[in-house]
């Protein structure tokens, strides 16, 4: 599963996008110095998000919306499109060129 496909389908699950999470996990004060631990239990008992899932919204919440290269354009069953990641929803994400 890409890395763009866990923030897909942890809205998916929690009917916010991943922006929204981004945001109420900030409210809350987790930022990059929060442990993963804290912000894992967090989406856990509010939202009932696994650990692959949370993850993903993890490195989001710690570091933004960017990432590795280290799987954009390869074939592998974790290949994301963009280095960058789209929070503001699957649904008014522009199609892929």
């Amino acid at each position: 599963m890409s890395f763009q496909a866990y923030l897909d389908a942890a809205e998916a699950k929690t009917g916010k996008t991943p922006r929204e999470l981004v945001d109420e996990a900030h409210a809350r004060g987790f930022d990059a110095s929060t442990k993963a631990g804290e912000i894992l239990e967090w989406l856990k008992t509010d939202y009932e998000l696994g650990r692959g899932h949370g993850m993903a919204l993890v490195h989001v919440i710690k570091n933004g919306p960017t990432i590795s290269e280290k799987h954009v354009g390869t074939d592998g069953v974790h290949r994301d499109e963009s280095t960058e990641l789209w929070l503001d929803g699957a649904a008014t994400r522009p199609a892929a060129s």
